[in-house]
């Protein structure tokens, strides 16, 4: 944060302030003294949470004709981005989906939703879940054919 105010950058800042503020709700729903720090983990999942609402944001907005907003929602998501894990490819992905298709036997779309859930437990939030559903569906449509 020092670093963006001494930068002047009002984005970055205004950004990084959220974060904190989010920081310390979380710890209060949690029942947890604001002064305590958050694990590695809940803070991923912080940060994960205000870039998939950034992402519903730029969705409405973009539907509702403000441009305007949804570039302020794209920059702080940006931003936000910076402090998440790197993302596993889709190419990464395929290979633990053939692996635990493998693994569990699945053959149909019946069982899609435990793949799903198999695969993001994998995956440990190092991917976002409407990729991995679309490559299983992809995978799962090739095998009915």
């Amino acid at each position: 944060m020092t670093n963006a105010m001494r930068a002047k950058q009002e984005v970055r800042l205004s950004t990084l302030r959220g974060v904190l503020s989010a920081f310390t709700n979380e710890l209060v729903a949690k029942k947890r003294k604001p002064t305590e720090l958050l694990s590695d983990d809940e803070a991923v999942a912080v940060v994960r949470r205000l870039v998939k609402q950034r992402k519903d944001s730029i969705e409405q907005f973009g539907k509702g004709g403000r441009e305007d907003l949804v570039q302020a929602e794209a920059a702080e998501m940006k931003i936000l981005e910076e402090y998440l894990p790197a993302q596993v490819g889709d190419g990464e992905i395929t290979k633990i989906v053939k692996t635990k298709m493998a693994q569990l036997k699945i053959v149909d779309k019946s069982k899609a939703g435990a793949l799903i859930s198999a695969v993001m437990k994998e995956l440990k939030g190092q991917a976002d879940g409407s990729s991995v559903k679309k490559i299983i569906d992809g995978l799962l449509a090739k095998i009915q054919q």
